[in-house]
């Protein structure tokens, strides 16, 4: 099930499609964070500004130098012991398209550390995006169950892949991190 689950999101993301998935934090809208287009459906899903930016999903650490300019050697060591989902905020995105990208040339990248997405991302080889799946000024949807059919009845591909589960999962912890080091946090 799990390979077929796969297959069918992938096809969707390289038609430039959108699917609804189970992510190592909240269900999320994902599409092919280099296609502008894509994106913009995203937007247009969630009644959401197209003027702000994306977090995007990589499945392994040795990719994000593909798509920031400069990494701080600290930013491993961060997601090697993050105990919960974590979202960095980076300055310099690279290779990504513009409207996933933050006006001030900065990109928000979560490792992910869960078996569809990372498997999924693996097989794509690329980013994809990850946002909550919601309408724009509504609660994020703690489990598959409270995302309205509104947004289930928008997206290309619904996932049938962890649907019972009734966890409460919380958005990702967010850290701005510089290019010497520092950082702040930006949600716990």
């Amino acid at each position: 099930m799990l390979k077929t689950e796969i297959q069918k999101a992938l096809d969707v993301l390289k038609d430039g499609g959108v699917i609804l998935y189970p992510t190592d934090t909240v269900w999320g809208l994902g599409c092919d964070a280099t296609n502008e287009a894509a994106v913009e459906k995203i937007n247009a899903i969630k009644g959401r500004a197209s003027d702000k930016s994306f977090i995007i999903l990589l499945d392994n650490d040795s990719k994000l130098q593909s798509y920031v300019s400069e990494v701080p050697d600290v930013a491993y060591d961060l997601i090697e012991y993050a105990e919960n989902p974590l979202t960095i905020i980076f300055s310099g995105a690279k290779n990504l398209a513009k409207n996933v990208v933050h006006e001030d040339g900065s990109v928000g990248i979560r490792v992910v550390k869960h078996e569809f997405c990372q498997q999924l991302i693996q097989r794509f080889r690329k980013p994809i995006t990850s946002t909550s799946a919601n309408l724009s000024g509504e609660p994020t949807p703690a489990y598959f169950d409270k995302i309205s059919d509104e947004i289930k009845e928008a997206v290309d591909l619904v996932v049938d892949f962890e649907q019972e589960l009734r966890s409460d999962k919380k958005p990702s912890t967010i850290m701005k991190l510089a290019p010497g080091g520092q950082f702040s946090f930006i949600r716990r």
